[in-house]
């Protein structure tokens, strides 16, 4: 192992973006539907026949159109019915959440928030143009501080704000739609929860309460169509975000128990303002809206007073690298696929217990140069396939970027055939069944087609089996726009379009060399690191024990001297790994091991420096792969 001449020895870790030190919460409450029976073990969630009373004491009728819906029709329905009916949806992003009260103060016109961040002022044509395209739900994001002194202890939301918001919900109404409206990280003001001041809680606790006071009356005597949703992503670990540069607090057992407070508040508000109120649907926020830490046990949903009309939401941009960057990333491993399908499995605990899920957003991010990225339209057939074999609803993540309101109409001619044979009147004339069926046959045909993509793929054959270990380097770029198989499965056909990886078969102990070629990628080079280590498949199980040892790295061909001491661990027990750069580690694991132990209190998961790794061309590792305890 080689080091710098002036080798830090005690290397600061990096606090965690994502995670906070966790507890133990079970409380589940239970919501029972007279229609609908499911089990957690079930593949399917059996959801309502596609019927319902039009005029309940004359007639039954077949609902192929929403507007056929009456008042009456959808205050009956239990949540997981509504589900069926909301079809597919989109967000207005990047408007009236669109936070501006640092930069504009808090007394400016609707108009100014809500252009704020590029948009345009919306219109009806605008949504409605959205309707026409095959959305049947509008989820409104909001930022209400924009409007409310909370620096000055002031919480009234402007009458012209509520008025405007309001304005843009009829809009959606008047097409049809289901809408929903929240609070939308709204300047990061949650992070008041978590405060160790006390006064800083209790304040978040008065911006909480007068917000929703207002909003619940002022919106009370709406349509049922309309749905108040808790939180958008802060009910989680967002809850400890930084007031005046101070974090906060809570541990993740606490935050789980702050979210199911904040939660339970929420309810117990909007249903004592009586009206429409008293049983409107309210969609209740995950914890980080994480499909993982939502199934967690320590997420518990809200105690109501009506009956089946609570609602559970998530998001979902697994994985990042792809549906979160403008880079030419490519989805169409079958490891990806079958991630995908086991996550959203994981929502049927809640349908089970009688709540309707909504993925509140969603999407693949275009390229840099405004096209869908390679296989996008196999992803989101495959996440609908997935919503429509559980009955979930997905709501599309779009700042403008798929449906362009300056023309009315879904960008890209094949996204937008399939979302106008995807929505509920089209899918009207088939039973739930058929939907059911059709979208596992989808399911089961995509997965086929990549199991064969991972097999012929030029960088490497998918493993499938225990019988092998392969090392790789595990890559994503600093902009997350450049990336290479991360995680524990090698998945080589994870890759960033153009890109050139030299992987190894390990045979046992020797030296090993492993690479990464970007110079045939869209930029011709990375752009930083935002995550690398170096994995070994099937190492623990076929060398279990043994260490990894970098004797160089050459980067853009010039050796490179490591600034930390790395260490070999595995995540999962299967994979072996040594991390290069990893922020989000915030402890060493117990089985970190290394050749001499007086190194052990001096590890990292950080042994590069960053701001030496700009533009990136080529790296190069070698490792001698050592069995300790050979004589």
């Amino acid at each position: 192992m080689f080091m710098k001449k002036h080798l830090i020895l005690f290397v600061v870790l990096l606090v965690s973006l994502f995670a906070f030190v966790g507890c133990d919460k079970n409380k589940t409450t239970t919501q029972t539907s007279s229609s609908t029976t499911t089990t957690a073990e079930q593949s399917t969630t059996t959801l309502p026949e596609v019927t319902t009373t039009a005029t309940p004491t004359t007639t039954t009728v077949t609902i192929t159109d929403l507007s056929m819906l009456s008042e009456n029709d959808i205050k009956n329905m239990t949540s997981l019915e509504l589900t069926y009916y909301m079809g597919n949806g989109t967000n207005l992003g990047n408007t009236m959440e669109a936070f501006g009260r640092t930069e504009i103060g808090t007394t400016s016109s609707p108009d100014a928030y809500e252009t704020i961040w590029g948009q345009p002022i919306t219109t009806a044509a605008m949504i409605q143009g959205m309707k026409d395209a095959g959305f049947d739900t509008l989820r409104i994001p909001v930022a209400w501080t924009n409007t409310m002194d909370i620096d000055n202890g002031n919480y009234t939301i402007s009458p012209a704000y509520l008025a405007r918001v309001a304005e843009i919900v009829n809009y959606a109404l008047d097409a049809d739609m289901f809408v929903i409206i929240n609070d939308h990280w709204d300047g990061g003001w949650w992070g008041l929860f978590g405060s160790e001041n006390q006064a800083n809680n209790d304040k978040a606790w008065a911006i909480y309460q007068a917000m929703w006071g207002q909003i619940g009356d002022y919106f009370k005597d709406y349509s049922y169509r309309l749905i108040f949703e808790s939180a958008n992503e802060e009910l989680g670990n967002r809850l400890n975000d930084a007031i005046d540069g101070v974090s906060g607090v809570l541990t993740e057992n606490e935050c789980y128990e702050m979210a199911a407070d904040i939660n339970q508040e929420f309810v117990d508000l909007i249903r004592a303002q009586g009206s429409n109120n008293a049983d409107r649907f309210l969609l209740i926020a995950g914890y980080n809206t994480d499909i993982t830490m939502t199934y967690d046990d320590r997420f518990s949903m809200p105690t109501d007073s009506a009956s089946n009309k609570l609602l559970l939401s998530v998001h979902y941009y697994t994985p990042w690298t792809y549906c979160g960057t403008s880079g030419d990333a490519v989805w169409a491993s079958a490891s990806g696929y079958n991630t995908q399908n086991e996550l959203m499995e994981k929502m049927t605990k809640y349908t089970a217990l009688g709540y309707g899920v909504i993925f509140g957003e969603f999407a693949v991010m275009t390229k840099s140069d405004g096209t869908l990225k390679t296989n996008a339209l196999d992803f989101f057939t495959n996440f609908l396939d997935n919503c429509d074999k559980y009955g979930y609803v997905p709501v599309l993540w779009d700042t403008n970027m798929f449906y362009k309101r300056d023309t009315l109409e879904i960008f890209d001619q094949d996204l937008a055939d399939f979302y106008a044979s995807r929505n509920f009147a089209a899918q009207s004339s088939y039973s739930y069944d058929e939907i059911v069926s059709n979208a596992q046959a989808s399911m089961t045909s995509l997965l086929e087609i990549a199991i064969q993509y991972d097999i012929d793929h030029p960088n490497g054959t998918v493993l499938t089996g225990d019988e092998v270990a392969v090392a790789w380097l595990m890559y994503t770029s600093n902009d997350w726009s450049v990336s290479y198989s991360v995680g524990d499965s090698y998945t080589p056909s994870e890759a960033t379009v153009g890109l050139v990886a030299t992987d190894v078969i390990v045979e046992g102990a020797g030296t090993y060399t492993i690479g990464l070629d970007f110079t045939g990628t869209g930029a011709g080079y990375a752009t930083g690191v935002g995550f690398s280590a170096i994995g070994l498949s099937n190492g623990e199980l076929l060398y279990p024990g043994y260490i990894i040892e970098i004797t160089q790295i050459l980067l853009n061909g010039v050796e490179y001297d490591l600034t930390g001491f790395p260490y070999t661990a595995s995540d999962d027990g299967v994979c072996t790994r040594v991390n290069l750069y990893n922020q989000w580690v915030n402890d060493i694991p117990d089985d970190a091991r290394v050749l001499n132990n007086f190194f052990l209190p001096y590890v990292s998961a950080v042994v590069i420096d960053r701001t030496e790794w700009t533009e990136i061309y080529t790296i190069e590792i070698t490792f001698n792969y050592i069995n300790p305890n050979a004589e």
